[in-house]
């Protein structure tokens, strides 16, 4: 209501009626911005005006591990310009995505679990103030030991991370055994084994993590999130502030990027919310960039150790591998993350036997979670050089021992997972025919070299976070007799552009041109429920709801058109903003008069359509659920690359990018996604890593200091669409968000061996380390293309 802000018993907080007028030191504000508090009733007065914007900022712990003593945070409340103070005291109920590992609170009560865990909060008129509010808060810490490596948190349980770890500091263990794997060993003609490491990396989205929340004078919380997960926040947000989640309002504007790194809830979203419960007043917290590396939830560090088997012509016979993962202070998506370490790799190859044992420990670090590629970039780069190093000593072409093995269409995995769609093969002959694979492989001067590699991903998770029945994804349309069709949707459009994707289909099916579509989306207050952005779900699942959404409107609109025309409802196409009846010129009308038609006979037109998973997609053993997807794209690289020996220089020249994305609703999109994922995967390859020192700090929290590829390090990337046309996808399409970047990590190493004949077990591929081991190979004697 403009000019007009009722206060009082509306607002929640200490007292009654009289919460918005008191901070948390129960300091009485008597005016807020021309407003006059009144105990126990709602009045307005003719001047008011918004209330103004306060600041918050959240004070981060300087100790990778420490208990609590005490918090004096009364200095910081008398100070001027402050508001409301709060401490974890103020919000004590733990949350976590998964709602079986709730394992963190807003605000730390009893420890701090790494450096920058927030500890307290402020509001107050501008950001200054509040950064001098935290200096005026007095903690007394006991430092304790700090857990930093994997090693030391499996040989000293006794010094837990993470108090609510019921196994020391083992966050999660999964071991699974499908087929026999000991006899598939023990019977391959040719085994090869070794460890691998990757490093881990943050997102590194431009725009860093922000909320504002906001108490209306009429008791409903609204939170505008940089968010991934409007519906998993809105959910959290309501239990953890014990307010009804009809009271809350989560909307996502649009982001700035997040690739993972904002789909979960974090500690400026529950500040927010309870600072504006406390002031009466609008609360903004904006991360700095340090604290988007605190706030981390990128990808974890694994040591993987690999042994794989197999016959003399290069059918693989079993695979085993044991894996154990870095999570940092919290549990995050990590029981998904230690399942999909192993789960996800059960394609693109057929794989006899398989045995994975993933273990995920808490270290004195930030958090870990997923980052484009959840769980399965790691993995997929230990797996595609151990079968390149089984490709050379077989004697067999990479892409040759690849396609020997691949899985096919229509068929299961060696874990139980439905395998639909499947356009491997296909992507492999494109890249090995784009990249000329046949007259470089081993053909290049020392020093030049091409490698290939292939992977898969899910479109989707078969089973949201939560167990439900519900929809996963569901649209509404609101059809206007003007021509215009709104669309509402619960979806997360972080870049991807699933807004637009929408906004496609439903001009397909309702033949209205996309300049009369308006998209709605991410409001939990206006749109209907969508799990989120991630697992690169939404093309296939709220595709598929928009399609269902559009059918009834379809159905009448034809029905009343026909009716007019007195001809078959199957005759009546909708198309290029028109109603026409195919080989009737004289029927033929704007889609408006259409709209106008149908809503004459049917009254006012809307639609609703949702989208659940099938249920037969995996097995019935206790973990076959994570991993399982309606539908799986497949992807294939073939990098070339330039070694310097002199300096270990890693120069990658180009990236062809083959991807089966079933179909591809706008290429350019699709495109866009397959070379930002080549990319990424490349930064990695060669760039990115998390250090730590022995404080637990880490060594570069910046973009100035944190090593990403720039617009002239990334090399040219070729992208070939693969279409398989998946029958459960919409118009056939599935996900190319993810799956892409894959293989970039693992044909970059295979092609450094290819020209300089070593083997990078190692992330990142610095040139130190590619140093080390050209050493390494001329101490041994070995040569490679004519040199040692």
């Amino acid at each position: 209501m403009t000019g007009r802000r009722p206060v009082g018993p509306a607002g929640p907080g200490p007292g009654s009626g009289e919460g918005a007028a008191f901070s948390v030191i129960g300091k009485r504000n008597r005016k807020v911005d021309g407003r006059r508090k009144v105990t126990g009733q709602s009045i307005f007065t003719d001047d008011l005006q918004p209330a103004r914007l306060l600041h918050g900022k959240i004070l981060r712990s300087p100790h990778a591990h420490a208990r609590i003593r005490s918090i004096d945070t009364r200095r910081a409340a008398a100070h001027p310009g402050v508001h409301a103070v709060i401490t974890g005291r103020d919000l004590p109920v733990a949350y976590g995505i998964i709602p079986w590992t709730r394992d963190e609170y807003p605000l730390a009560i009893d420890k701090v679990l790494y450096v920058g865990d927030g500890v307290a909060a402020v509001a107050a008129d501008d950001e200054r103030t509040a950064e001098a509010a935290l200096a005026l808060i007095e903690i007394d810490y006991q430092v304790l030991p700090a857990v930093l490596t994997v090693e030391d948190a499996l040989a000293h349980p006794e010094n837990q991370v993470n108090t609510f770890s019921a196994k020391g500091n083992v966050s999660k263990q999964v071991r699974l055994t499908f087929g026999d794997v000991e006899g598939g060993l023990a019977g391959a003609e040719v085994v090869v084994e070794d460890t691998w490491f990757h490093a881990g990396s943050t997102h590194a989205a431009i725009e860093p993590h922000c909320a504002v929340g906001d108490l209306g004078a009429d008791g409903i919380l609204t939170v505008h999130s940089s968010t991934q997960v409007p519906h998993y926040l809105h959910r959290e947000l309501s239990r953890v502030l014990e307010l009804p989640i009809d009271r809350i309002r989560v909307i996502q504007p649009a982001v700035g990027g997040g690739f993972g790194g904002k789909s979960e809830p974090f500690d400026l979203e529950f500040a927010v919310a309870k600072l504006s419960c406390l002031t009466g007043r609008p609360v903004k917290i904006l991360y700095t960039r340090e604290e988007v590396f605190a706030a981390h939830r990128g990808r974890h560090p694994m040591l993987m150790t690999y042994q794989v088997g197999a016959r003399r012509d290069g059918m693989l016979t079993a695979v085993k591998a044991r894996i154990l993962i870095d999570g940092g202070a919290h549990s995050s998506f990590g029981l998904v993350t230690t399942y999909y370490s192993g789960q996800l790799l059960g394609a693109p190859y057929r794989l006899p036997a398989y045995e994975f044992d993933s273990t995920r420990v808490f270290t004195n670090k930030p958090s870990c979670g997923p980052k484009r590629g959840h769980g399965s970039v790691q993995p997929r780069f230990a797996f595609e050089c151990a079968l390149d190093m089984l490709a050379e000593r077989v004697a067999l072409d990479p892409i040759e021992l690849r396609r020997r093995n691949v899985l096919g269409a229509d068929t299961r995995t060696v874990n139980e997972f439905r395998v639909t769609s499947n356009g491997f093969l296909e992507c492999l002959a494109g890249v090995e025919r784009a990249s000329g694979w046949k007259e470089k492989f081993r053909q290049l001067p020392f020093g030049r070299g091409v490698g290939v590699a292939g992977s898969t991903y899910i479109s989707g998770t078969n089973y949201p976070i939560y167990p439900n029945e519900m929809p996963q994804s569901a649209v509404q349309l609101k059809v206007d007799r003007s021509g215009r069709v709104t669309v509402f949707a619960g979806v997360s459009d972080i870049g991807q552009g699933c807004d637009s994707v929408l906004a496609y289909i439903v001009a397909e099916e309702l033949g209205v041109a996309l300049d009369s579509i308006r998209v709605v989306t991410a409001d939990t207050d206006l749109t209907p429920v969508d799990l989120g952005a991630y697992s690169s779900r939404i093309t296939f699942m709220a595709g598929n709801a928009a399609i269902a959404a559009c059918a009834g409107v379809k159905r009448r609109i034809q029905d009343a058109m026909a009716q007019a025309w007195s001809v078959p409802p199957g005759q009546v196409r909708l198309a290029d903003g028109f109603a026409t009846a195919p080989g009737t010129p004289s029927h033929a009308v704007p889609i408006a008069e259409a709209f106008q038609a149908a809503e004459a006979r049917f009254g006012t037109l809307g639609g609703v359509g949702s989208y659940n998973t099938p249920k037969d997609v995996h097995g019935s053993y206790r973990g076959a659920t994570i991993g399982a997807s309606p539908a799986y794209s497949f992807s294939a690289h073939v990098a070339e690359v330039e070694v310097d020996d002199q300096t270990g220089q890693v120069r990658v020249k180009k990236i062809w990018v083959a991807h089966d994305c079933g179909r591809a609703l706008n290429p350019m999109l699709v495109e866009g996604q397959m070379e930002g994922s080549a990319a990424m995967g490349f930064g990695e390859a060669l760039f990115e890593e998390q250090p730590y020192d022995e404080r637990g700090l880490h060594r570069g929290p910046s973009l100035l200091d944190y090593p990403l590829a720039t617009t002239l390090d990334t090399p040219e990337l070729e992208s070939i669409i693969v279409e398989s046309g998946d029958r459960e996808g919409p118009y056939g399409a599935k996900e190319a968000g993810e799956g892409p970047l894959h293989p970039s990590i693992p044909a970059i190493a295979n092609a450094i061996h290819d020209a300089v004949g070593v083997r990078l077990t190692r992330l990142p591929f610095l040139p130190p380390r590619v140093l080390a081991a050209l050493e390494t190979r001329r101490q041994a004697g070995l040569s490679w293309k004519g040199r040692r």
